[in-house]
């Protein structure tokens, strides 16, 4: 069993891990620094935290984390940051050790997908300990998940509870506002047109919110190998379905899906590349599609207008650079 994953269910019920007090440096700093695994985890940290800490995320833009390594800079990075939040459920798959030797030194470690009631995820059939790790692709589950990011920020500065507590709510009630969104746009695609078809198995929280069906060439990592068989069998859906659109990932190699797409033109298929989704990692920072509430905006947009649905060009907000 992976042990951050271990340990995460264990503690506080909140996916803590091995929170302490306050340490006499942190007091001493005007912004104690938390550092997030990906960027999904640590733009919510930047909204709770607000200017009372130091948000930095360690794995950048475009990067795969199933595939990322830790080099001895980025632990180093981890051991001296404040407090940590990951995602867990094994998608830091190769920084367990190091995420599991923090917790053990004392350092605060919060595993915010985990602290999530397993009854609520999907399971993992690669690993029996772990469930589906891509919680943030539903905005629902992904408000509830904050609150782990707002106690464990609380718990290292006590003093501004009630700023982390009221960042919490505002930060939910403009994800419920982007959820009716993703809802409408995402109720507008034709019945039969329903079938997402991505590189890998990270949309199933997504599609289960929103009433598609989900299909994918890799499994729940991209550590798992893409194969003929299944690239078949997904273009006789394509082409019995008449799918218009399949889609690429940013943190993915496109490789395999445009081997869907000239399958799917050798039948007789027309299948568009219907766009590029944010799927393991956001966009660049600084722009709007670098935050959480954008990088779900531009795919709830791609994916309505690609499938045959009804979303503006510019998305919900009129801020998507591209759609």
């Amino acid at each position: 069993m992976n042990r951050c994953s271990a340990i995460g269910r264990r503690g506080l019920g909140l996916g803590l891990l091995a929170l302490t007090p306050i340490t006499a440096r942190a007091q001493n700093r005007a912004q104690p620094r938390a550092l997030s695994t990906v960027a999904m985890v640590g733009d919510l940290v930047r909204e709770i935290g607000g200017g009372s800490i130091r948000a930095e995320t360690l794995i950048g833009e475009g990067v795969d984390p199933h595939l990322f390594r830790p080099t001895r800079a980025d632990t180093a990075r981890l051991l001296a940051a404040d407090i940590i939040f990951a995602n867990g459920h094994r998608l830091e798959g190769r920084m367990g050790d190091v995420l599991a030797r923090a917790a053990a030194n004392g350092k605060p470690v919060v595993m915010v997908a985990e602290s999530l009631p397993r009854a609520s995820l999907r399971a993992n059939p690669e690993y029996p300990d772990a469930a589906d790790p891509h919680v943030w692709m539903d905005p629902v589950l992904w408000a509830e998940a904050a609150g782990s990011i707002a106690a464990g920020l609380t718990r290292l500065i006590p003093d501004q509870a009630n700023v982390f507590a009221a960042n919490l709510a505002a930060l939910r009630s403009r994800l419920a506002a982007l959820h009716e969104y993703g809802a409408r746009v995402m109720g507008s695609i034709p019945p039969r047109q329903r079938l997402l078809v991505t590189a890998h198995d990270a949309f199933g929280y997504f599609s289960a919110r929103y009433g598609l069906e989900v299909d994918s060439i890799q499994g729940l990592s991209t550590e798992s190998e893409a194969n003929l068989a299944r690239i078949e069998a997904i273009v006789r859906s394509l082409v019995e379905r008449r799918i218009p659109a399949v889609f690429a990932e940013t943190s993915v190699p496109d490789r395999a899906v445009r081997a869907l797409i000239e399958g799917a033109g050798a039948r007789g298929q027309r299948v568009a590349l219907g766009g590029t989704l944010f799927s393991d990692s956001m966009g660049k920072p600084g722009t709007y599609e670098g935050t959480y509430h954008g990088m779900l905006d531009h795919n709830f947009t791609t994916i309505a207008r690609a499938l045959g649905g009804e979303a503006p060009a510019r998305g919900m907000l009129g801020r998507l650079s591209a759609a």
